[in-house]
Parts: C-alpha cells; sequence; structure tokens
C-alpha cells in the first residue's frame, strides 16, 4: 500500500490545497478494528506535543486505543526535539526505556531528532520505523505496513526538499486545543538546527484553519494555543498575513480564548498589539524570545532585532494591555558572551517589566555556524547564569501574580487529575487551583485569587 501522503507528495511539492485535503481524506478514514494499544513519549515544544495528539487521534480512527498504564503497548510512539545536546541524550534515553520496557512492542521515532540523526537512531537494536519531521502525518501507513511484513522502515527527506504543510489541531487530554498555522523557519540563526530539522517557512491555508477552529467549536473547545515554529512567517509568499488570521480567528464563534505561543520580535508588529488589546477572544498573554539582552550578542547570534526594538514591544504592550503576562525565552552561556556581555545582558532584562524568563543554557550544535566565535564559556560558568537567571524570573514572576491577588479573574477550568483540586489559567496566565468540581471542567468562571504559594500557584475562589 502506498501512504496516502506519499501519493500526496508526489502530486505536487507546491500545491497546499490539494495536501490538506487529502490529509483531511485520511484523518476521516474510518476505524478499523485492529485492536492494538499505542503509548506516546512526546518531548520538546507545544508544537510537537499537538502533532502527537493528531497522530493519536488518526490511530484512533483505526482502531489503535492508548495504552493503559498497566498495559503493555503494541506500539511506541517517539517525537522527538533536538534543540539542545540535552535534548538528543532523553531521546536516547527515552527511545532505550522504551525498548528494555517493552521488547516486543513496535518502536517508532520520529521528530526533529529523528530528521537529524536517522542513522544513529536506526543502528539502536529494537528500533523498527525511523520517520523525518514531514513524514508524522503517514505514521499510521507506516505501522500498518510494518505489522504486514516486520521490515525495518527509514524514511526521511532531505531537510531542503520538505515542502508540504501538515496540518495538525489536537488537544490530547488536555482541555486547550492547539492548531499549528505554520511550520518551519528560514532565519537561520547561528546556535539553531530547526530549520534543518523542521525545513524551510511554509503554513496552513487562511481557509483551511478557520474551518479547523470552527470544528473546534463545534466538539466544544473553549481555547486554542497557535502554534508553530516561526507563527510571524505564516502566509510567507502568498497574499496572506499572520494578522488577516488573528483577525479571521477572532470571528469564530464559540471560541473565547486564543493564546498565540511565541512571536519573534521583528514579527511582534505593533498591530498585531493593537489588535490583541482590542480583540473578542485573544487573551493578554505573549511570547517573545529574546536569547539575550546584549547587542552584541545578538549580532553573533544573527538575530533579526536589537534590544531597543525588543524593549519597545515590551513598552507597548505594557501601555495597550497592562494585565499582560509577557514571558520570554532566554539563553546563557552562548558563544561570544563575555562576563561584560553577561551583565549588560542581565541588566537589561533586570530592567524590562517582563513576566517569566525561559532560561536554558546554550548547547553546541553540529553544523551550526556558532561553532565558528571563538569565545566559549565554561559549562560551569553556564550554569552560574542558569540559575542568576532563573532566580531574576521567580523574581518577577510573584512580582507579577502578586499584583493580583485580591483581584478576579476569568478561569478556564481543565480536567483534573484524579484526587487533586481543579485547576486552571487565568485570561493572564495565572495558574489557579480551586476545590474538586468536575462540573466546571471546560467552563470558564470568575475566580477571587487568594494566595501565591511556594510553587507559583494560586489558591482562589469562585465568585
Amino acid at each position: 500500500m502506498i501512504p496516502l501522503l506519499l501519493r500526496c507528495r508526489n502530486l505536487s511539492h507546491n500545491n497546499r490545497k490539494i495536501s490538506e485535503d487529502l490529509y483531511c481524506m485520511m484523518i476521516d478514514s474510518g476505524p478499523s478494528s485492529c485492536n492494538r494499544t499505542v503509548d506516546f513519549v512526546t518531548l520538546g515544544c507545544k508544537l510537537n506535543f499537538a502533532e502527537s495528539a493528531t497522530i493519536g487521534e488518526q490511530l484512533a480512527k483505526r482502531g489503535y486505543r492508548r495504552a493503559s498504564e498497566d498495559e503493555v503497548p503494541d506500539v511506541c510512539v517517539v517525537n522527538t526535539c533536538s534543540v539542545t545536546e540535552l535534548a538528543d541524550k532523553k531521546c536516547r534515553q527515552h527511545i532505550r526505556q522504551l525498548i528494555k520496557k517493552y521488547p516486543e512492542a513496535l518502536i517508532v521515532v520520529t521528530g526533529c531528532y529523528a530528521q537529524l540523526e536517522s542513522s544513529e537512531i536506526a543502528a539502536i537494536d529494537g528500533v523498527d520505523i525511523v520517520l523525518g519531521s514531514d513524514h508524522k502525518a503517514e505514521i499510521p501507513d507506516f505501522i500498518d505496513s510494518w505489522f504486514s511484513s516486520h521490515k525495518k522502515q527509514v524514511e526521511v527527506t532531505p531537510t531542503k526538499d520538505i515542502r508540504i504543510f501538515t496540518p495538525s489541531c489536537s488537544r490530547g487530554d488536555r482541555t486547550r486545543y492547539f492548531l499549528k498555522v505554520q511550520d518551519g523557519c528560514d532565519y537561520y540563526c547561528t546556535y539553531c538546527t530547526i530549520p534543518m530539522a523542521r525545513g524551510r517557512s511554509r503554513s496552513g491555508s487562511m481557509e483551511s484553519l478557520v474551518r479547523q477552529a470552527e470544528q473546534v467549536a463545534a466538539d466544544g473547545g473553549r481555547e486554542i494555543v497557535i502554534a508553530g515554529v516561526n507563527i510571524g512567517d505564516f502566509g510567507k509568499g502568498t497574499d496572506e498575513s499572520i494578522i488577516d488570521l488573528l483577525r479571521r480567528l477572532d470571528e469564530v464563534k464559540g471560541i473565547e480564548r486564543y493564546r498565540i505561543s511565541s512571536l519573534e520580535p521583528d514579527l511582534l508588529t505593533d498591530e498585531i498589539i493593537r489588535f490583541v488589546a482590542s480583540s473578542r477572544a485573544f487573551m493578554p498573554h505573549f511570547h517573545i524570545p529574546l536569547q539575550c539582552g546584549s547587542d552584541d550578542v545578538l549580532k553573533l547570534m544573527r538575530r533579526h532585532y536589537d534590544s531597543a526594538l525588543f524593549a519597545e514591544k515590551v513598552h507597548l504592550i505594557r501601555q495597550l494591555i497592562p494585565d499582560a503576562f509577557i514571558g520570554v525565552d532566554v539563553m546563557a552561556g552562548t558563544r561570544g558572551e563575555t562576563p561584560e556581555l553577561f551583565l549588560q545582558s542581565f541588566d537589561f532584562i533586570s530592567s524590562l517589566d517582563v513576566t517569566r524568563l525561559h532560561v536554558f543554557p546554550y548547547s553546541e550544535r553540529p553544523g551550526t555556524m556558532a561553532l565558528r566565535i571563538p569565545y566559549i564559556v565554561s559549562q560551569k560558568v553556564k550554569n552560574e547564569r542558569v540559575e542568576e537567571l532563573i532566580d531574576l524570573s521567580d523574581r518577577k514572576l510573584r512580582d507579577f501574580i502578586g499584583r493580583y491577588i485580591g483581584t478576579v479573574r476569568p478561569v478556564l477550568f481543565e480536567q483534573p487529575h484524579e484526587g487533586k483540586p481543579m485547576h486552571g489559567f487565568t485570561d493572564n496566565y495565572i495558574k489557579v487551583e480551586v476545590p474538586p468540581d468536575e462540573s466546571l471542567v471546560n467552563t470558564v468562571g470568575n475566580v477571587r485569587l487568594l494566595r501565591l504559594r511556594s510553587d507559583d500557584i494560586v489558591e482562589g475562589e469562585i465568585v
């Protein structure tokens, strides 16, 4: 059997509508009665989690079901990340642990690490299928093929040839849905392997994405997180743009909340900020990658902005949306970050009225241009800088949350874990817990924020 999306790829590399329509045909096909069980390990970004949920839905339509905790799965799917050397190491550990724990299971490895290091993964005894980034939607076909032939399969499209956008709109076991609107990246920052792992920037069509949002509303979904690798690049090469998409999504009836997972500072236009400030459903929540607050280091990274532009974006958000949660990505110890430049960066970040830092140490990645930069930061110093930035982040987060203790905010309640309190997030992304009441699941209710705990969760009461 030729997988449906392989036929699609042969039809056209550029006809986005054909690929999206055939994809929808595949996920809507009727279930079979295979009655096999499947388990997932997903590592990395929100986009990976969204794609894993979609793969799970595709397999469910063919009769597969998620294995319970006490079951031995027939199939294990590992959706990998490769953003750092540590991520690669974790991927290898998870793969080997699954093989040891479930020696009879079919082991499928996909994602960014599989795209970059397919031969290394295929050489692991016990791995049966290795699929690159653009083959995720074909996993059900590859699994069916393996159960027919029991032959090892390795399928990785060269990154330069990845052209098809594979849709994904799923929630998995969450209340929020994740809508993938864009994939790939054309930025080629010196430290990053994402363009090599995900391919060139490409997007879904606006009409198809609006239809998916409408389906979420029809299924009872209340909140959608807009996901992608470089979301601000949506529509590149077409007459569609990210602001056009946001406006169209805002009109979808039934969706009460949208969040944008991340926007590059140079693509976060003033128009987008003003739109969010006045929109019906877009929450006061931004995530903006900074990476470093030193202009000298930003130049070494080949980022597309400077610290002044970043500060302007934060200032405008605070001016128009004072309550906004502003998350910021920061990298510590990149090549070229001398002690003086780190101090400059730290002071700049300290001066910003942002909410939380997502801090991670720089990791050497094979094939990246950063390896040509001569100044190397020791691992010990990297770790120290990470700790300093995390401490700064903790102070900023607690200060932000403290502003709202005693106030009432709308909260979307999520499915609780057994025996645990209800939890959810305010419009400006403060995590809140209230006493158990499963009737609240997937509803938005007003909550008075009472006490901030040491774990940065706020205890609240329903108003």
